[in-house]
This record gives C-alpha cells, structure tokens and sequence, in this order.
C-alpha cells in the first residue's frame, strides 16, 4: 500500500488571519495570546485540511521564518540581541529590527529561499558558535496535533542545510568546523521527539539539489551518519530539482526514507528508484507544489504504477515540495470563470490529488473512476481552449532578430549624454519606487472595484495622492523623482491585470517573508498589450515637477517569476512575450517625455537555475528577456534596474551584461558585503547600493548612512554611485519614510561636501 503525506502546508492562515494577527501585534494593538490563539486556529486547519494523509506535517508552521525558526531553537543569537528579553519579543527583533518594546536593532539579513521568492532569515554565527536546544514550541505542536488526533511527521531543517543558508561576519568561513557541536544538537532534538512517541521525522536537505563540493558532501555524508544513530527514522527531504552529482551520496546515506522531487526533477526518478534500497521508503512527489495547475492523474499514476509493483509499503507519494508556496484554498475563489478554475489546484486540492494518486495505486484506477473523467476532461478542455494562444504573438516573437536587444551607442558614451540632459548633483538620491500604501489608498482601490467610488472620482483621488508623494519629495530634496504607484495594488499584480493572457484570483495570497504576502497572477495564454499601462499617470507626475521622474516598471523575468507561468510552454518563450509587451510600454514612456525608466528585476536571481549546468542557458534567455524590453530607447534615456535581496556576486558577469545605465541594490542588511564582488570586478555602469532597510520599522541615522556610502566608495568610483533605500517603501508608515528619506539626502550632502562632481 502507497502512503501519503505531505511536507509543509501554508501558514498565512486561509484568509491571512496570522498575517492581521502579527500586524496587530506588532503594533501593540492585541498580546502575545491572542497571536497565539489565531496561531492555533491556523494550525488546526491546516492540520485537519491533511488529515486524509497518512502523515501530517508538525513543526512546519512559523510566526514568522521557518530558518529564524531553527536558530532560535538552537540557541543561535547574535551579540546584538538582548538574550535575557522574552523568547517572542527576541524573535521579532532578529525578523524586524523591533517588537513591541525595548529599543530597535538591525535585524538579520534576508535573502530568498533557493529558487523561490520566499525570504529567510539568514543566520549568524560566530566562529566559536555554541548550541543550546530548547524546542518546547515545536513539542507543543506535536502535542497539539496529536491531541487532535492526528498522525504526525516532525518537519526539521537539516543541520547541513541550517550551516550551508548560515554567515560568519568575521575571519575565514568555518562553518563546517561548528558540525561537530550541531550534530550532538541535533541528537538531543531527534531523542527528545522519540521521546514523544515519535516514530518518522522529516529532516530538510535541499542542498542536495546543488552542486555540491567534496567538503560539503563530506559534512552531509558525517551528519546522516550520526543522526541515523537515534531511535527515530529519518526521512531526508530533497526538492527543487534533481540530485545530480549527489546521487550516490543520497542513496548511500543510513537513513529510513529519501524525499525527491518528480516535478522540477522528472528525469531522476528511475535512476533513483534504481539506486535507493527497495527495502527503504521512497518518497516521491509527484504533485507540483510551486505552481497552481491541476495534477494530471493518468500520467501521475502511470509514471508511479512500477514503483508501486516494486516497493508496496515502501512507496509514499506527496507534493513535490512544502506546499508554503501554494495558495491555500480553490473553493474560495468565487470569481474566477468556471473554465479555467477546473485546470487549477491549490493546497487543499493538492493534498486530495495526493490521496487520490495513492488510492489508485493501492486499488486500481476504478477506484476513482470519476476523479479520472475529471482530469482528462480538464486537460482536454485546456489544450483545445481558444484562450490561450495568439497568432499575432507567435508572429512577433518571430521577428525578433539581435538588433532589438542593442542600445545604440555603448554605456561610457550615453553615460555622458544622460548627465548632459538630467543634470543631477552627486550622489543623486532617488527611491526605487513605491511609497507607502496608507489605508486611504486601500480604501480608495476597495471602494473603487466594488462599485462603491466612481470613476472619475477615484482617479480625481489617485492624483491627489500621487501629486501629494511629488510634493514630499520635493520637500525631502530629492533628485530623481517617482509618482508613488498609488494606483498599483502589485508590482507584478497591476500590470497583469493590463496585459492579455493573465487571470486573477481573489484568495490566491502566499507568503513571501513574515506578514508579508503576494496573491501571483495567472499566466494561462500568450501575454500582449493592448494599449499603454502607466504612462497616464507617470505623465501627469512629471507634469507637477520641474526635477525629473521615473516611469516605473516591472521586469519581464520578475514578472515571470512572479506569477505562477503556464506549464504548456517553455520559460524563454513567456519571458519573450512579456518583454516584447514592455518594449512597447517604454517606447510610449520615452515618447511622453520621460527621461529616466526603471525596469525592475529583483527576481533575476531567484530564477537562476540551482545547477551549474543549466544556469548558462537560462542567463542567455534573461539577459535577453531584458535588454528586448528596454533597448529600443534612444541614448539619452537612462535605464535603471533594481535587484534585492538576492546573493548574486556570482552572477555579476550576467548583471554587467543586462547594460542597464543604473542598477540599484541591497546592501544595508548585508553590512554592504554583496559590494565584495565590486573589488575585483571592474562594473562599467552606476549603481546605486541600498543604505536604508526598508525591510525594518528602524530609522537609520545620516552618519550611518554616510557610513554605508563612504564603505562603497572603497569599491565603486564615488562619480558612479547613486543614493536610494534597498527596495520599495510600499510597506512602510509615512512615519517611518519621512525621518528616514531626510537622513538619507542630507547624508548624500554630507558626501557632497568632500568635492565629488559627476
């Protein structure tokens, strides 16, 4: 008999009720029970959405990180944190920089989850890192769920995984040097939850999909050696792509049951279903957790129907990866047309699709005869739908020579025309977008798509608000200017809705770090423009001003890796649809008088294939994607592009090769350490490293900020450097934007003072 579970369920709740729950808290608006108290809700549910599981996750659910999560219960505390405050308010002060109470703190870095626009919170540890286990929180959970009466599976991050996402600030990298110490850690956790009765735990190990060195294949090799040792079994989760060179590694190691993903990694199942042990269990998932298409059953259970002969009990079947990165809930939407609603699959659909695989397997396909009829009609219905392809698309795309993707003169000549025509200071401060989305602005969107607020009124208020940012800005003294994006409810969101071949959702929310979620698009057809998507209102913004501003747009590969793509065609062939979109979109800028366009790209990253082999390939296609958006301007256009908290100092060739006049990025969070690479690269264009955390409540000082300047004057010629916050202020209270803003300029006329001229 095939067995079922998952590895991880969202946690937002099926309405966000944790994300109003921490927003509540941390404004001091509710206590710490009643956060507590909606945390358990949250988990009930999501426990009783997966009770048709043989095996339920417990100790996936987080108040905020599921890595912060693993450091905190193993003692892991930077020096800058206060040990003897309470667990909670600790916790939230390594998230946010603040809690309610006591004084605020640079919280910890951030960055993205492997391939995913989750965020983590990246550890720190110093080189004679100690470890104290305390997991009371996790044991309750388990508690909690078993009293429920549910069958559960403990979800660990792996220790080499926790040591591979982990820093050390200072001296050389000794991270595997702490592995001896964090594995008799992780002993005392693995016999603390035998102790509970405990029989399987899931240990997290997705580095095994990267190409992994001979030491850090070492420390994998010690620690499954070690912790096979304790009275539980060990199922090793690895997800996101294939083994590859860590096959033999895997199949090798003394643990009970191996996790692989059969979606992002269809083409390693046999190999490993060859490798591993039949004697061992075999997990394989089989039901795409990172995207919202229904599962083909037939083919799902073909693929699977040998290994269920072969391996019997030995087989479990489940999701590719946590089902975090899924909305929650299809029965919820109530707008979406019924045709392309039954090609779709969200959480709780795919938990069903997971037990449905599995009782075809345990009782033959008669068993869910009528699930099947559903299926395959389904999948019929959507590759004969009408909507999705667009010959005119198909024409264009195939128009498309090398020309398209090439500005005219080179960088080192526009650089000079471009200074010619905005004359900006030096240093020139600028934001990278977004202000802060207040209430009223909600409301006025809310009221305005429910019918409540009419057109002409609600556009009267749009301006209003957006002539009233131009104005702050101007008072902050700014240089480059933005008209706010009061309209846009989504960087990614808003232009979807403008764009052909998009849909729409109205609960479709996941989490992207802490209370923060994105509700992706759809894409289901070929992607055109119909008619212009913001050059009304970026217009009407330079119109107010005489400084000048920048028209504001969204990347194709961020808009790619944005939304949930179309599994019926490739990544390249969608990212090209979406740039051709754009070049239109930046033409009619440049045609409105815009001088200044920015084309973000923070998700350039985070789409980068996690084998070396593949991320050639994938750089030629989005390096392209991009230069095919923004090269049809004439050289007296500046081109910015902005990139956050991604590690991309190993991408930097493919950054340089995008030829954007300006680049803005992250750096605050990261004590400006992704300037490294600027030591021994010679970048050719400007960019403007991120002095703000926009991430954090905190408001930093001028001489903090002039600090983080200075230090990236060590790397980049000071003619070249651009002032600006690491990413939008959407999120933030105005309360917070203006103190910080205004130390932000006056520390760029600070730096002005010492001479520097462009």
């Amino acid at each position: 008999m095939a067995l079922t579970h998952s590895l991880g369920f969202p946690r937002i709740g099926r309405r966000r009720e944790l994300k109003f729950a921490l927003e509540s808290f941390w404004a001091g608006d509710s206590g710490e029970a009643e956060l507590q108290a909606v945390a358990r809700g949250v988990r009930r549910y999501n426990w009783q959405a997966q009770q048709q599981l043989d095996l339920v996750p417990a100790g996936d659910f987080s108040l905020y990180d599921q890595v912060l999560d693993t450091a905190v219960r193993l003692g892991v505390l930077p020096q800058r944190f206060e040990a003897d405050e309470p667990r909670l308010t600790r916790y939230f002060r390594q998230a946010r920089g603040r809690a309610p109470g006591g004084e605020d703190v640079p919280a910890l870095e951030m960055t993205k989850w492997f391939n995913t626009n989750y965020h983590y919170l990246v550890p720190e540890l110093e080189a004679d890192q100690g470890f104290c286990l305390d997991i009371h929180d996790q044991l309750a959970q388990i508690r909690e769920a078993k009293a429920l009466g549910h069958a559960v599976k403990p979800v660990l991050l792996g220790p080499v995984t926790f040591l591979y996402l982990a820093k050390q600030r200072q001296g050389q990298d000794g991270r595997l040097a702490l592995l001896p110490a964090l594995l008799a850690a992780y002993r005392q956790w693995l016999a603390a939850l035998a102790a509970e009765g405990i029989d399987w735990v899931q240990l997290d190990e997705p580095i095994l999909v990267q190409d992994l060195g001979a030491d850090w294949q070492g420390a994998v090799e010690a620690a499954y050696g070690e912790l096979s040792r304790e009275p539980v079994r060990i199922l090793l989760a690895s997800y996101f792509g294939t083994l590859g060179n860590n096959l033999a590694l895997a199949t090798g190691l003394p643990v009970a049951g191996l996790h692989i993903d059969a979606v992002a990694g269809k083409a390693q199942l046999a190999v490993v279903d060859g490798a591993w042990p039949k004697d061992k269990v075999l997990s394989v998932g089989i039901v795409n957790g990172r995207n919202v298409w229904r599962t083909d059953l037939n083919a799902a259970i073909e693929l699977l129907a040998p290994l269920a002969q072969r391996r019997g009990d030995n087989l479990w079947v489940a999701p590719s990866c946590s089902l975090l990165h899924s909305p929650v809930d299809l029965d919820q939407e109530d707008q979406l047309d019924d045709e392309l609603k039954s090609w779709l699959a969200f959480a709780v659909q795919k938990v069903e699709e997971v037990r449905l695989i599995a009782k075809a397997l345990n009782e033959g396909k008669g068993a869910i005869q009528e699930a099947l009829a559903a299926s395959d009609a389904a999948a019929l219905a959507r590759r004969q739908s009408g909507r999705i392809h667009n010959p005119a698309v198909a024409e264009r795309l195939a128009s498309i020579t090398g020309e398209h993707s090439r500005r005219q003169r080179p960088f080192a000549e526009r650089i000079k025309i471009q200074r010619q025509a905005l004359r900006l200071p030096a240093y020139p401060t600028t934001t990278i977008g977004s202000f802060p989305q207040t209430p009223a602005i909600r409301g006025l969107r809310r009221d305005w798509r429910a019918g409540r607020l009419a057109e002409a009124d609600y556009r009267t208020a749009i301006a209003r608000e957006i002539e009233a940012v131009v104005r702050e800005q101007e008072a902050l003294g700014l240089d480059l200017l933005v008209h706010g994006e009061a309209e846009r409810n989504d960087m990614v969101e808003y232009f979807g809705e403008l764009l052909a071949g998009f849909a729409f959702t109205r609960f479709g929310w996941v989490q992207s770090y802490g209370s923060r979620c994105v509700k992706p698009p759809i894409i289901f057809g070929d992607v055109s423009r119909a008619q212009p998507l913001t050059v009304e209102w970026t217009a009407f913004a330079q119109g107010l001003t005489d400084k000048p501003v920048k028209g504001m747009l969204t990347g194709p590969v961020t808009i790619l890796g944005w939304s949930f793509p179309r599994d019926d065609l490739d990544l390249p062939s969608i990212a090209r649809q979406i740039a051709l979109a754009l070049r239109d979109e930046v033409a009619d800028l440049e045609a409105a008088g815009i001088k200044v366009i920015q084309i973000d790209e923070p998700a350039f990253r985070e789409l980068l294939p996690l084998k070396l082999a593949d991320q050639g390939p994938y750089f030629d296609w989005a390096v392209e994607a991009f230069r095919l958006s923004a090269a049809g301007v004439a050289d007296g256009t500046q081109i910015h592009t902005h990139m956050c908290y991604s590690e991309f100092n190993a991408i930097i060739d493919a950054i340089a090769a995008l030829d954007a006049d300006v680049i803005t990025i992250e750096t605050s969070r990261s004590a400006n350490e992704l300037l490294e690479v600027f030591r021994h690269y010679n970048y050719p264009n400007e960019i403007g490293p991120g002095v703000y955390d926009i991430h954090s409540p905190r408001i930093p000082s001028v001489d903090e900020m002039a600090a983080l300047i200075e230090r990236a004057q060590a790397y980049i010629p000071a003619e070249r450097l651009w002032v600006n916050p690491d990413c939008g202020l959407k999120t933030r209270r105005w309360e917070e934007v203006r103190p910080a803003l205004s130390n932000m300029v006056a520390a760029a006329k600070q730096l002005r003072e010492g001479g520097c001229a462009r």
